[in-house]
């Protein structure tokens, strides 16, 4: 993180007394979600395109993934991959497991999971953009992916059943969520007793400003939304879960924008897991 200066420290401090988990008076939701919608539409249908942020197998395996691992996966989905870290080496996912996956995507994160858990098991995508669905889904079925199911919700009200997974994992979702205590919260009732969160996101080390959460455009670039890692973890300890390991991801912003604000606000990425220690 950059020096402030000493009007931004004020107004950093003034409004880092707003609410961090809930955004949802600082957003106009409707508007938020169709253009999350229309970002992550194009990601899907037009992965070579300009972002905020860079796709593609290059990012997956810059970011850790096992080329092997890729392999074994469509690579149309990985071509669509738009994660902020890596996880699956936390997750430690075994055949037969559940695994449900928050903000699935085209799939690059589930098919690995899907790989992983093998036929007996079972993987779960709930992504809320249909694009993305329908190309997991054309490539699930073109790759006899059986074991892997998709559902259409957003991920603040999964209709899934309690416990139901072993483990639960996202990859730079959760910070899309103006109320990302009800998405954890979500996680946390998916999970079965001890069962595992395995997730990478978005976070800052200071709060945002008012103005600056107020901006769909960067929201929907995954900086509008990130809050102070404090607060992150306190609020998945606050569901119950118990924090076992962090770390920092080498992922970078491409535009001068998000790259400014990256500087002003200590915006990273980090990879983490979280055990429920029981029901």
């Amino acid at each position: 993180m950059r020096e402030l200066t000493d009007q931004e420290r004020a107004e950093i401090e003034r409004d880092g007394a707003l609410p961090q988990l809930d955004a949802r008076e600082l957003v106009d939701e409707e508007y938020l979600e169709r253009a999350i919608k229309e970002m992550y539409t194009e990601v899907a249908e037009n992965p070579g395109g300009e972002f905020h942020f860079l796709t593609g197998r290059a990012l997956a395996e810059g970011l850790g993934y096992d080329p092997a691992l890729l392999d074994r996966i469509p690579a149309e989905a990985v071509e669509s991959f738009a994660g902020v870290g890596h996880y699956m080496d936390l997750a430690g996912l075994a055949e037969g497991e559940c695994v449900v996956d928050l903000g699935s995507g085209s799939g690059t994160d589930l098919f690995c999971a899907a790989a992983l858990v093998g036929p007996s098991g079972r993987a779960i995508g709930v992504d809320m953009t249909r694009a993305q669905l329908d190309k997991a889904r054309r490539l699930r079925d073109a790759y006899g992916f059986s074991q892997v199911e998709l559902v259409e919700a957003r991920i603040e009200a999964v209709p899934l059943e309690s416990g139901i997974a072993d483990c639960v994992v996202s990859n730079g979702v959760i910070n899309l969520a103006p109320d990302k205590g009800r998405v954890l919260a979500e996680a946390r009732r998916l999970l079965k007793p001890g069962g595992r969160l395995a997730m990478a996101d978005i976070v800052s080390g200071r709060p945002l400003v008012e103005r600056t959460r107020r901006k769909t455009d960067l929201w929907a670039a995954c900086i509008g939304g990130a809050i102070p890692r404090d607060s992150y973890f306190e609020a998945i300890e606050a569901t119950g879960l118990r924090l076992e390991e962090v770390r920092e991801n080498p992922y970078e912003f491409l535009t001068e924008r998000a790259l400014e604000a990256c500087a002003k606000y200590g915006v990273v990425s980090v990879t983490l897991l979280a055990v429920s220690d029981g029901g």
